[in-house]
């Protein structure tokens, strides 16, 4: 959950789709525009730096587990590839 001024919600949510995060829902109050969203753990780490870059400090957002799911297959590949140079390399 996202709550960035109304000028900066095409920046977040563009940066959320760059972190396979799917919209699920905008809404508009007196603080700001709320977006809804889920996005994979992985992609969400460090996240609070570049969304305070974005909104010039006035964003702030909150997470909470909601399921697990596959991983695409080209990130699958490349966490086994990474993980069998970790294995090769002890």
């Amino acid at each position: 959950m996202f709550s960035p001024q109304d000028d900066h919600v095409g920046d977040v949510i563009g940066d959320l789709n760059r972190r396979r995060g799917m919209i699920k829902a905008q809404e508009a109050g007196v603080s700001g525009v709320r977006i809804k969203s889920a996005a994979p753990l992985s992609e969400m780490f460090g996240y609070i730096g570049d969304l305070r870059t974005m909104t010039s400090g006035r964003g702030q957002f909150s997470m909470e587990f909601s399921h697990y799911a596959p991983c695409p297959n080209s990130i699958a590949e490349d966490v086994i590839k990474a993980a069998a140079e970790l294995k090769d390399s002890q």
